[in-house]
C-alpha cells in the first residue's frame, strides 16, 4: 500500500493509530487526575482489571472516527454506510483484541509484563484501524443509524459494568482484587 496513492479518508484511519496510542495511554491516568469523578470514570479505567482498561480503547476510536465525519462530509466525498461500518470494526476489532492478546500471553508466559500490555494497546488499535480501513474500502456498509444503535450499546455496557460488574476474572482488578468503581 502505498501512501500516495490513499485517500484522504484513508490516511486518516491510518493516522489515527499513533493519535489513539497516545489518547488511550493518556487515559489511563484519567480516573485517577480527575480526583476520581464518577463521570470520567465511565469513560476511563477505574482499576486495573482488564475489562476497565478496554476503556482505552472505546471513546477515543468513537471519537476518532465520528469527529472526521461531522467535521469533513461537507468536503469530500464520504460513503457514510462504509465509514460507519469501518467505524464499529474498528471499535470491535479493538475491544476484542486487547483481552485476547492479553490472555493469550498471560496464559501462554504465566507472567504480566508492563510493556508487553503497552504494546497490547498498540497492536490493537492498529488492528482496528486496519480492519475498519478494509471495511471502508470493501464492505457494503451500515445504516448510520444501526452504527450509532450499536455504540450506543456498547458504551451503555461499559457504563454499567464500571458499577456493576460481573464478578468473573475479566472484571477483577489485578491489584485490589476488587470489581468496579464502588465498593
Amino acid at each position: 500500500m502505498r501512501l500516495k496513492n490513499l485517500q484522504k479518508t484513508e490516511i486518516w484511519i491510518l493516522a489515527g493509530i499513533p493519535v489513539l496510542f497516545a489518547v488511550g495511554s493518556a487515559m489511563h491516568f484519567l480516573y485517577e487526575f480527575s480526583g476520581k469523578n464518577l463521570l470520567i470514570g465511565i469513560f476511563a479505567p477505574v482499576n486495573e482489571s482488564v475489562w476497565e482498561h478496554s476503556k482505552l480503547v472505546l471513546l477515543p476510536v468513537i471519537l476518532w472516527w465520528w469527529l472526521y465525519y461531522a467535521f469533513r462530509k461537507d468536503k469530500q466525498p464520504i460513503d457514510k454506510k462504509k465509514w460507519f461500518a469501518g467505524a464499529l470494526a474498528s471499535l470491535t476489532v479493538s475491544l476484542l483484541a486487547m483481552p485476547l492478546l492479553y490472555y493469550f500471553y498471560t496464559g501462554a508466559f504465566g507472567k504480566e509484563i508492563l510493556w508487553v500490555d503497552i504494546l497490547i494497546l498498540l497492536l490493537a488499535l492498529t488492528l482496528g484501524q486496519l480492519c475498519g480501513l478494509h471495511f471502508c474500502r470493501y464492505a457494503k456498509g451500515i445504516s448510520p443509524s444501526a452504527a450509532g444503535i450499536a455504540f450506543a450499546c456498547i458504551l451503555f455496557l461499559f457504563a454499567l459494568f464500571t458499577f456493576c460488574p460481573p464478578h468473573i476474572p475479566w472484571f477483577r482488578d489485578a491489584v485490589s482484587g476488587g470489581y468496579g468503581i464502588l465498593p
